[in-house]
């Protein structure tokens, strides 16, 4: 006999409702195919009544914080504002049912409040790229994975969006076997799915060709942003010379070595001016600048504001948000 299995979606408002939806609908799209109630469903959120999604829709939920089975599955599901939404009474939750016995996941951004509810200290999950930069700096014990998803035997973590859907066929094909979660795939029409080696990002080839040696290079400069390497260094590491390196850039990037690592600095800078607290200063020196007015000239440069003006909107949009 076949249990059913229950999987709970906390919407925190603001969720991302395409992650949402490609969580939920393998399990309905199983069911149908099954002929059988493999997996139910709740919804809850943090009032017990609705929670608005990123394009503003008001979803019905079913309950508010309320305990769950100990067999059932919880997944956060939330979007661009984690921060604002990791409050008391959703991680205490949190906290709660994990100590009871409730297996914990995350979509989308999901993966930043079960993070500061202490729930992935030591172990691997995904999170949206976007909120990479933040994250590491904010949770260094967890172990960030680039991972479209990432299947941890405690913890189901999904970067979002169609990664929900891998995800899930990844559950169904663990419990019910690979040829369900196929003819559920073919019921989606989704034809690329993905397993939690594969990266959310467009890969190096995809971006930079296949050169071999210029693939190491970036992927040098993206590991090593906070003290970066020169030219030099980074032709001797990839083992050619810094004129063949600088044609690879030329031809492959159509821009320097030097440009595009100062690119990949600024735009970790960026992401940490408006997803962090961090000051100007200390964004300026974990990117790899030496000095203030050197980072701010360079970012004014390249996004015609200066960091402070960045900054000013997303700290007050941060106590609008308290």
């Amino acid at each position: 006999m076949t249990t059913t299995e229950r999987f709970v979606f906390l919407l925190i408002e603001n969720f991302s409702h395409l992650a949402f939806a490609c969580a939920i609908e393998p399990l309905r799209i199983a069911n149908h195919v099954a002929g059988k109630t493999l997996y139910s469903w709740m919804l809850k959120s943090e009032n017990g009544e609705t929670a608005i999604c990123s394009h503003r829709s008001v979803t019905l939920v079913d309950g508010g914080l309320d305990p769950l089975d100990s067999d059932d599955h919880l997944f956060v599901v939330s979007g661009i504002n984690a921060r604002s939404a990791a409050t008391r009474p959703v991680l205490d939750y949190l906290r709660r049912q994990r100590r009871h016995g409730v297996r914990v996941g995350a979509i989308c951004s999901g993966a930043y409040l079960l993070a500061k509810a202490g729930l992935l200290d030591g172990r691997p999950c995904a999170i949206h790229w976007d909120f990479h930069d933040s994250f590491a700096e904010e949770f260094p014990k967890v172990m960030l994975r680039r991972s479209v998803f990432v299947a941890d035997r405690h913890v189901l973590t999904s970067s979002g969006g169609p990664a929900a859907a891998d995800m899930m066929l990844h559950v169904i094909a663990r419990r019910h076997g690979a040829e369900l979660a196929v003819e559920v795939a073919n019921q989606m029409v989704y034809n690329a799915v993905r397993s939690d080696e594969d990266a959310q990002r467009f890969s190096l080839n995809g971006r930079i060709g296949v050169s071999e040696k210029l693939k190491l290079a970036v992927r040098l400069m993206e590991q090593n942003l906070e003290l970066p390497l020169s030219t030099q260094d980074l032709a001797g590491a990839v083992g050619i010379s810094g004129r063949q390196l600088e044609r690879l850039f030329g031809k492959h990037l159509h821009r320097s070595p030097k440009q595009y690592y100062t690119e990949l600095r600024l735009q970790r800078a960026r992401n940490l001016l408006m997803q962090t607290d961090a000051s100007v200063t200390e964004v300026a020196m974990s990117c790899g600048f030496s000095s203030h007015s050197h980072f701010t000239r360079r970012y004014k440069q390249a996004y015609g504001t200066t960091p402070h003006k960045v900054r000013a909107p997303a700290l007050l949009r941060k106590a609008m948000e308290r």
